[in-house]
């Protein structure tokens, strides 16, 4: 009998709730597809300038979601990318943007699996860089699995990436982001039933059942240390993708940050851990 946990339920209703999600967010203003289409770079700059050239190299997405980061590596140079994502709709759609940007499936592949099994679907047995893109983490219920499939993807030489909202952001309340209200320290996962979605908390959706982890900054690096990579780096910043908090301001480059004069609080990481050269 196997000692693996059963995580059925976990990556089913998941699944069911994202494959749900993927029309809405094609359509969204948030991930504006035509702006993409029409040549919208969706990296980050802090994730530009930490990953450096990525021209000739090839690179794997882990947890893809709909491929506009993953081809966003491919126009900026990459030679070969491939999206992972264990959603079928969100790869379709992916293959679609691939399609009308005009880069050809010998430069972007997508493939749909559950991340634990990449591996065995992807069509290489390694990368020069294994990038996965923010809002992955949480969804995973466990990350010393996740950290052991990732690293045995990065090929001698190369390195992982990860950027990532920060997981002291779970504890703080919504109001001011000052609060605290929940443990830092929780092994219980974090079950939501709620309709919408962060691109429309208005949709109205059946699928609403998710769960997902809050892993702490200490395990997530533990367990990718623990995998075999060297850490290179990890910076913590202070600004984020999303409105986290009722009192952040818009800040550089379109992110959110605290208030001029309020305390600021660690609201993204990010981190590279390689592999030595052969």
């Amino acid at each position: 009998m196997s000692n693996e946990p059963d995580w059925s339920q976990w990556r089913e209703a998941n699944r069911a709730m994202w494959d749900e999600r993927v029309p809405i967010h094609a359509a969204s203003e948030m991930y504006d597809q035509d702006a993409f289409r029409d040549g919208k770079n969706t990296i980050c700059p802090f994730e530009e300038e930490e990953i450096g050239d990525v021209t000739g190299k090839r690179l794997l997405h882990l947890q893809c979601h709909m491929g506009q980061d993953t081809l966003s590596w491919a126009r900026r140079g990459a030679a070969k990318v491939v999206g992972l994502d264990f959603s079928a709709p969100a790869i379709a759609t992916a293959q679609g943007l691939a399609e009308d940007i005009g880069i050809g499936r010998d430069r972007a592949e997508f493939v749909v699996s559950d991340v634990y099994q990449a591996p065995l679907a992807v069509p290489d047995a390694d990368y020069d860089i294994v990038y996965t893109g923010i809002g992955a983490l949480d969804w995973l219920p466990d990350i010393w699995k996740w950290a052991e499939t990732a690293a045995s993807l990065v090929a001698p030489g190369g390195f992982l990436y990860v950027a990532e909202f920060h997981p002291f952001t779970h504890v703080l309340g919504w109001e001011n982001g000052t609060e605290i209200l929940e443990d830092y320290f929780k092994s219980e996962p974090m079950v939501t039933d709620a309709p919408g979605t962060y691109t429309d908390f208005e949709a109205r959706t059946v699928n609403n059942v998710s769960f997902e982890r809050a892993h702490t900054l200490g395990d997530i690096v533990t367990a990718i240390s623990a995998a075999g990579l060297r850490l290179e780096f990890l910076h913590e910043h202070d600004f984020t993708l999303f409105r986290r908090f009722a009192g952040l301001v818009p800040g550089e480059h379109g992110f959110l940050t605290t208030p001029q004069g309020k305390p600021n609080l660690p609201l993204m990481f990010s981190l590279k851990a390689s592999r030595p050269a052969a």
